[in-house]
């Protein structure tokens, strides 16, 4: 019988790309003893070192576990680690080691993980573009950048409007939003999905002020408008503003999705495989969402293992409305890691067959560029920012 029988975080990247958080990645690979090998995804932001520690503590439980018997090894570590669905750190560890047992499952039964989740509903992924305005500043800026992506193919476009600004706006500041975001509007015309990015960064009022004046522009969804941790200021939002929220990326759990859901909080729910526990979780979590109605556009900014273990959750899951993409706005590196095999096609990925995740890791990148140590941090520019976004604020 087939043991798991090596669970090897790898650290690879370079100093580059639309942000810092995009510089490096982490990959997983799982290793069983019968010479399969599966791969998945975690989580780095500034915590390279407490991540890969975090993926050798997993180790300890899942080395010796059947491959094959996926929630029965989740429960294992959960039941050893205290903080699970409070630590980052252990959610995006547990991420990865089940996206790779998933890649491993579908390679034995030659089949990619959609059927493995109960076949697809959608041969084609519909996807927005994220990380395409690196370096914009001027709404000229935005708009150039922003026609060069729709004529890409893209469907929608997020973005980040808000430069410097952080908890409150001043008005100066919200003018120039509305100018940038109306730029956009006028270069890509009605028939594009505008989304707007918050990264979570505003108290209750100023995020109000800014729904009360971008909604005219039809965004299709303002996301993590108020602070993550400001539950009370979330429901003041949600009650003084007609605008669709999305929001998840930094949800760990479907427990702590469960509130927002509840609550009638949320529109768009955003969750990240990588954050979530997997393909294990990431179907628990769809349950609930559509049972309340909530459509689905999962968070996938990091690598290229994480966005394919999302394709193949959207070919299958009912409720999804649309998908985020960085794929054409990775550090090129990325893309040669996987050989390029889940380019964006006018606007949408198309949905593979290959087995597991439907997806070939290149050994001679994952050579090329393994490293060690933290993502670059820059003091003037926080590590979530779109590189060259950020602007001395205004008072």
């Amino acid at each position: 019988m087939s043991k798991i029988q090596k669970i090897e975080p790898i650290v690879l990247g370079e100093k580059s790309g639309p942000a810092t958080w995009a510089s490096l990645m982490i990959l997983v690979r799982v290793e069983t003893s019968d010479g399969m090998v599966g791969y998945g995804e975690a989580v780095p932001t500034l915590r390279i070192g407490p991540v890969v520690e975090s993926i050798r503590e997993v180790s300890k439980v899942y080395v010796g576990k059947d491959p094959f018997e996926i929630e029965a090894n989740m429960k294992e570590w959960e039941k050893h680690d205290f903080y699970l669905h409070s630590s980052f750190e252990s959610t995006t560890a547990l991420s990865s080691v089940d996206i790779a047992l998933h890649d491993i499952l579908g390679k034995y039964l030659k089949e990619p993980v959609y059927k493995l989740l109960g076949g697809k509903v959608r041969d084609k992924i519909p996807v927005y573009a994220n990380g395409w305005y690196s370096n914009c500043k001027t709404p000229d800026d935005f708009s150039a950048k922003a026609k060069d992506t729709v004529n890409k193919g893209y469907k929608g476009l997020k973005f980040d409007p808000f430069g410097g600004e952080w908890d409150s706006i001043s008005d100066e500041a919200l003018k120039k939003a509305s100018e940038i975001v109306k730029s956009i509007r006028e270069a890509v015309g009605d028939h594009v999905y505008l989304m707007i990015e918050h990264h979570g960064r505003f108290n209750p009022d100023a995020a109000v002020k800014i729904a009360n004046e971008l909604s005219q522009y039809d965004p299709l969804f303002m996301e993590e408008p108020v602070h993550p941790w400001n539950m009370m200021g979330l429901r003041d939002y949600r009650a003084k503003s007609s605008v669709r929220v999305a929001l998840g990326e930094r949800i760990i759990s479907k427990e702590q999705a469960l509130e927002y859901i509840s609550e009638d909080l949320v529109d768009v729910l955003q969750p990240d495989i990588c954050n979530i526990g997997g393909f294990t979780e990431l179907k628990k979590l769809s349950a609930l969402t559509e049972a309340y109605g909530v459509l689905l556009a999962p968070h996938n900014a990091f690598g290229p293992v994480q966005n394919a273990a999302t394709i193949q959750f959207d070919a299958w899951v009912p409720g999804l409305l649309i998908q985020e993409s960085f794929y054409d706005y990775f550090p090129e590196w990325k893309r040669n890691l996987v050989k390029n095999m889940t380019p964006v096609v006018n606007g949408y990925y198309e949905v593979k067959d290959g087995p597991g995740l439907s997806l070939e890791i290149d050994e001679s990148v994952l050579e090329s560029y393994r490293t060690t140590g933290e993502e670059e941090f820059n003091p003037n520019e926080p590590v979530w920012v779109v590189r060259g976004t950020w602007l001395t604020r205004t008072i």
